[in-house]
């Protein structure tokens, strides 16, 4: 039983090479805001407001994005220039809000609203090789999506 133990604590472990694939090197962060607007007939739409990009790497931030949307949220998009998905993420209803207010009997209230009009703001690690977002409706319980507006990246 000792002999073994020596055998396998003197065995060499190998150490694998990183590879250029798992790290970027000069990780970028951006910075989206829209405006989405919901008319009479259930139909969105989103505005362009402004973006910025920047160096620097995202925090985990798991509460952020939900992980599977619902009908009615919206999955962002990251595509290459072969329109292929790099990765997504979703993002719930941005014209549904829930509000916490006191009750006239100094009781904490939940409150849904829905909006007809509403800022958003995205902040994403910005994959190297993306030259625009998507950003689209989930329409049913399938995950099909309707696209609502693509942010174009210059290319530099």
């Amino acid at each position: 039983m000792l002999i073994s133990l020596l055998i396998l604590s003197c065995t060499s472990r190998k150490n694998y090479p990183v590879t250029e694939n798992n790290i970027e090197l000069n990780p970028k962060l951006i910075f989206l805001n829209y405006t989405i607007t919901e008319n009479n007939k259930g139909e969105k739409s989103i505005d362009f407001i402004s973006k910025t990009i920047t160096e620097g790497k995202a925090r985990n931030n798991n509460n952020k994005y939900i992980k599977t949307g619902e009908i009615g949220d919206l999955k962002c998009s990251q595509f290459d220039n072969k329109n292929q998905p790099l990765q997504s993420v979703f993002i719930k209803n941005p014209l549904n809000k829930t509000i916490e207010f006191l009750n006239d009997s100094l009781q904490f209230e939940s409150k849904a609203l829905t909006l007809k009009k509403t800022p958003f703001s995205l902040r994403l690690q910005l994959h190297s090789k993306t030259k625009h977002i998507v950003i689209a409706e989930i329409m049913d319980s399938s995950q099909n999506t309707k696209s609502l507006l693509i942010t174009k990246l210059e290319t530099k």
